[in-house]
């Protein structure tokens, strides 16, 4: 890599300049995508001609990064986009961090830290320990001289020259005078407080970038692993005292869950007979559950981690017992399911009522595969177990596409229900995602007339609310933006139908007078 130094420096100061090119004064869209795939495009050259190749395992972090960058300019959903913003950029560096590794899915938390501390101060320090290096070795080269003074007075002599003659080309051509002016208002000193912010951060940029591929191309092959040799923090808690303390959790639970059992699974019913309404039922200990079953997970990881286990015996009881928390707190979060499909089902869906949705789901995984490592001593892979149930859920998002989703269930629970208590203004609160599967509803002759006219003041008052982004600049193009102009366009005239009312809280007035709030605040929202 030493012998492409220069090379290196002149590629990611390019890369620097493209994220100025691409950001600078650009709305978010498909930029995002397109730099870091740059970064990772000019990172595998320099590797791979220097005949640094990856490990396979580390491949598998290629079109995972690719997925999320993707998914940055494909959703517009706020969650949906920060977690493909994080996992983009965490699937990238750690595909750096672990190039030439061939153990990243046995990394515990403690590796996770250590080796991106590491990597961190390797893109610090790697350009200047390469740079110092190449001087030496320069140095210990004979090398031919390079006389700059006739450069310098070729420059000294051709600037008065093409001077006159620009001068001379300005005055005789109104449209080449008007370019050299526009050329040179770039060059404005109004501006030179800019110009110097940005060339700051292209050349700091510049730095870590060529900071990371050094520090790819020089990581050891053979990489050891905190604690696989020796446990980093060896077992000290005797096992009677471990299976007092789990066995008195499993007990408690245990009568928790038979106590509670007719409510987890009785449904309405059973609220009714104790005179809870749905809200009350619903909300009441959801939190609570998942806190409990988060905290209980921490409980059995730690009390693996320090508890002495003498001989099988000591194992299997162990394990049994955390079989048995697991599946009770697998009930627990059942229970905490059950309250939220009840919810949904009196209030519909909303955005944080579909996060919960998706995340019980994936934090019920990992409560089994976390059992499942307990049972086959693979403890170690319960970071990458996390990874796998963190990473799952960021993509689930993406792929139910959050704002639709919610827009086709409310509307289908209002077309099968009653539209009396249709939540329409909330919808005014979503992202651009949301668009297109609202106006489908409108165009659907099937709904009711009640609901087409909630759908269209929504759509008419988002279509007031919102902006629909500078289209003209390539970098800030977003899918989801371009579908939903089209999709408002394709409903103009019908939207059109509708007065907005400026006076606050604003409205949407339809023709026959029926005024529909632009905000769910003044909505009866539950």
């Amino acid at each position: 890599m030493k012998n492409k130094l220069a090379k290196l420096w002149i590629s990611s100061l390019a890369l620097g300049w493209l994220f100025d090119f691409l950001f600078w004064d650009k709305g978010f869209g498909i930029n995002f995508a397109a730099f870091f795939t740059a970064c990772l495009i000019v990172g595998l050259y320099f590797l791979l001609s220097d005949g640094i190749r990856p490990r396979r395992a580390a491949l598998w972090l290629i079109p995972l990064f690719g997925f999320f960058a993707a998914v940055t300019f494909i959703r517009a959903e706020t969650l949906t986009v920060f977690l493909a913003v994080v996992f983009s950029l965490f699937t990238l560096t750690l595909f750096a961090v672990a190039y030439r590794g061939k153990n990243w899915t046995r990394y515990s938390f403690a590796d996770y830290v250590v080796k991106y501390a590491k990597a961190l101060l390797g893109m610090a320090v790697s350009p200047i320990t390469a740079s110092v290096q190449a001087r030496k070795s320069a140095d210990k080269e004979p090398s031919a001289k390079v006389n700059a003074m006739p450069f310098l007075r070729g420059l000294l002599i051709a600037i008065p020259i093409l001077l006159i003659f620009t001068s001379l080309l300005s005055d005789a051509d109104l449209i080449f005078s008007q370019k050299l002016n526009n050329l040179l208002n770039i060059f404005n000193v109004e501006k030179l407080p800019e110009y110097i912010f940005r060339l700051f951060y292209i050349l700091v940029l510049g730095y870590f970038l060529t900071g990371t591929i050094l520090r790819a191309a020089t990581q050891p092959a053979d990489e050891k692993l905190i604690g696989e040799e020796k446990p980093l923090l060896p077992p000290f808690l005797g096992f009677t005292e471990s299976s007092i303390v789990l066995g008195g959790v499993v007990a408690l639970f245990a009568a928790f869950v038979l106590i509670q059992f007719r409510y987890f699974f009785g449904g309405e019913t059973n609220i009714h007979l104790d005179g809870f309404t749905y809200a009350q039922y619903a909300r009441r200990g959801f939190g609570e559950l998942n806190t409990t079953a988060f905290l209980a997970l921490l409980l059995l990881l730690a009390l693996s981690s320090i508890t002495k286990r003498e001989n099988e015996s000591q194992r299997k009881t162990f394990s049994a017992l955390g079989v048995a928390l697991v599946g009770l707190l697998l009930v627990m979060l059942y229970s905490a399911y059950r309250r939220l499909v009840l919810y949904e089902a009196a209030y519909g869906f909303s955005q944080l009522r579909t996060y919960a949705h998706v995340f019980l789901i994936w934090i019920g995984l990992l409560l089994i595969a976390t059992i499942a490592l307990e049972i086959l001593r693979k403890e170690r892979f319960f970071a990458f177990a996390a990874l796998v149930a963190a990473v799952g859920f960021s993509a689930t998002l993406p792929i139910l596409n959050v704002d639709a989703f919610i827009v086709r269930q409310n509307i289908q629970r209002a077309a099968s229900f009653s539209a009396d208590d249709f939540d329409s203004p909330y919808f005014v609160e979503l992202s651009d995602d949301s668009i297109p599967p609202l106006v489908a509803a409108l165009q659907d002759s099937s709904l009711s007339t009640s609901i087409r006219q909630q759908v269209g003041a929504s759509l008419a008052c988002v279509r007031y609310r919102r902006e629909s982004g500078d289209e003209s600049a390539w970098q800030a193009f977003h899918l989801s933006r371009h579908r939903a102009n089209a999709a408002l366009q394709s409903v103009a005239s019908q939207l059109d139908a509708f007065e907005i009312s400026e006076t606050y809280p604003t409205k949407a007035v339809a023709a026959d007078g029926a005024e529909f709030y632009c905000s769910p605040y003044y909505y009866d929202a539950r």
